[in-house]
């Protein structure tokens, strides 16, 4: 009885998640903190820390990943496959609307009044994440350097999975450093893929269309349309005006912004078409979860590795607030964003045990009403 209610838990924690979680990979991660660390206590906060670096250096939708890795400390192997489904069904049937209204009319319904409040309100959740994840990631000075170099790194333009890789070779430097006092140069691994092309659309070529894109996706869901344009629009299988309308619904929508595939899938071959697209796009998450998850403890344990997941915590940490300060730079543009992220900022830092759901419901109606004035 017990793992039934712990799965009925968990299934209500991340569809609700995945109902209110607008603003990206960051975003996401910092409701899920709040909810997991702070609220149910299900791992404490140094574990979490390592879900997300180990989660960094395999390929997948980040956020989506950690809401698997969630599931399974709480239940196992099916907490895995309920915690990903439920996250991923919300934005998932809400993109398939979005789609079948696109096909049926040919443009996408105006909700943009409502997400005008949400992104600013979404800065400070991701901000009081931050605060509390960098408080047990940075532990010692040099910790803290690699952070703020993290931080200006990814500000300056260097993607994100490289700076990941980097400081992962850092961690492995510092290890032996302090075995052997030696001097070392860094590099940068490079990353080379190649698509290839299928003969024609059918409901198998979408999916494994989606499935390699999953299987190969590193860094930001936002790589995500490089590949889609490289694969689909040059193809022939995709109008360019069709993608950016699949980006628009991927920014409009809660949830993982690689749900975009339903849209794009039902674009291609309607409701089959979304269906294996989006089986496609996260089949390779819940494998590769289930197959490290069991490792994470293991890894810890290592003293090589477990300075690699520190230095990575510290990235992943510099990672969050580098998102948070150019979404501010992007959306906090005007008097009313101004002032609702102070309100939010305010109500984040003042009333910590407040449920996220009602401060970006709260931020919606409040961003539509600031609208009219």
């Amino acid at each position: 009885m017990s793992k039934k209610n712990d799965l009925r838990e968990i299934a209500s924690l991340f569809f609700k998640l995945g109902c209110i979680a607008f603003g990206g990979p960051a975003a996401h991660i910092a409701m899920m903190e709040n909810e997991i660390v702070a609220k149910r206590k299900w791992m404490t906060q140094e574990h979490f820390l390592d879900l997300i670096g180990a989660t960094n250096l395999i390929p997948g939708p980040n956020s989506t990943e950690m809401t698997m890795h969630c599931g399974h400390e709480k239940a196992g192997w099916k907490g895995l496959f309920v915690a990903g489904i439920c996250f991923i069904f919300p934005a998932a049937l809400i993109t398939g609307v979005f789609a079948w209204l696109y096909q049926k009319y040919g443009q996408l319904p105006n909700v943009t009044p409502f997400i005008y409040g949400i992104k600013p309100a979404v800065i400070s959740i991701i901000l009081m994440a931050a605060y509390k994840l960098s408080k047990k990631a940075i532990k010692t000075p040099q910790l803290a350097l690699l952070c703020l170099l993290s931080i200006l790194a990814c500000l300056l333009g260097l993607n994100e999975i490289i700076v990941l890789f980097i400081v992962a070779f850092v961690g492995i430097l510092l290890f032996f450093s302090k075995k052997y006092k030696n001097h070392f140069n860094s590099f940068i691994p490079l990353f080379l893929i190649e698509f290839g092309t299928e003969a024609k659309i059918s409901t198998l070529t979408i999916f494994l269309a989606f499935f390699k894109i999953g299987t190969i996706l590193y860094g930001s869901g936002y790589v995500l349309f490089a590949f889609l344009e490289s694969e689909l629009v040059v193809n022939g299988w995709l109008t360019k005006q069709a993608l950016l309308d699949a980006v628009a619904v991927g920014q409009i929508t809660p949830g993982p912004i690689l749900t975009t595939a339903t849209f794009i899938g039902w674009q291609m071959n309607g409701f089959i078409g979304a269906f294996a697209a989006t089986l496609g796009i996260f089949l390779p998450s819940f494998l590769f979860v289930l197959m490290l998850n069991p490792l994470i403890p293991k890894m810890r344990k290592s003293k090589v590795i477990s300075n690699i997941l520190d230095t990575v915590n510290v990235a992943a940490v510099a990672l969050i607030i580098a998102v948070c300060i150019e979404m501010a730079k992007n959306t906090i543009t005007d008097w009313r964003t101004t002032l609702i992220s102070v309100i939010s900022l305010l109500i984040v830092f003042v009333l910590r045990k407040l449920n996220s759901a009602y401060i970006v419901l709260g931020s919606s109606i409040l961003g539509y009403l600031l609208t009219f004035i």
